[in-house]
């Protein structure tokens, strides 16, 4: 049947897909277009314009619509197109949602050893690091911070670090206080 089909192909795609919704697409294309021929190259360029347009990650979207899209297309009467709906957004999300859930499992069973712990006090630092190298690659010539922005910065950390205020609060209050600033 057309719609286990969808499944086990959208739960390949979201198994060995890496990079997120946009790196998701040539694979959604080859397997949708090239190899069942469920649906035309215009087809599935409309759908990836709609899915950009809509709320939501492109990969999900773009799975919703062609499951909607491949069974309308078949003859398949609406309530079945809206499984075929359902069926495609959960199979390219669920592998996802395995590989995390048996993260955490791992995480929890392995929290209490010595070794482990160690691991994880080591990655603090490098996931910090890391995130201050994207920082400075994203500052360039054009976008460089003036020293409102640098001030702001500084203010926030601060806020965060000295009175470990709720980080929701702080980007509010940063989002506030810039748009007055600028």
């Amino acid at each position: 049947m057309i719609i286990i089909e969808l499944f086990l192909t959208f739960f390949i795609i979201g198994l060995f897909t890496i990079g997120g919704g946009y790196a998701m697409l040539s694979l959604i294309q080859t397997q949708v277009v090239t190899v069942h021929n469920w649906i035309d190259e215009n087809t599935f360029t409309d759908i990836v314009a709609i899915s950009q347009m809509t709320p939501g990650p492109i990969g999900i979207n773009s799975a919703t619509y062609i499951g909607y899209t491949v069974l309308e297309t078949a003859g398949a009467p609406q309530p079945l197109c809206i499984l075929g709906s359902f069926t495609t957004s959960l199979a390219v999300v669920l592998p996802s949602f395995i590989i995390v859930l048996a993260m955490c499992r791992m995480y929890y069973k392995f929290s209490n050893n010595t070794v482990f712990s160690g691991i994880m006090s080591g990655l603090k630092p490098a996931v910090v690091g890391l995130i201050g190298a994207s920082a400075i690659l994203l500052i360039t010539p054009e976008n460089f911070p003036d020293w409102k922005s640098w001030l702001l910065f500084s203010a926030a950390f601060l806020v965060s670090w000295i009175w470990k205020t709720n980080p929701i609060i702080t980007i509010i209050a940063g989002g506030i206080i810039g748009f007055l600033i600028y």
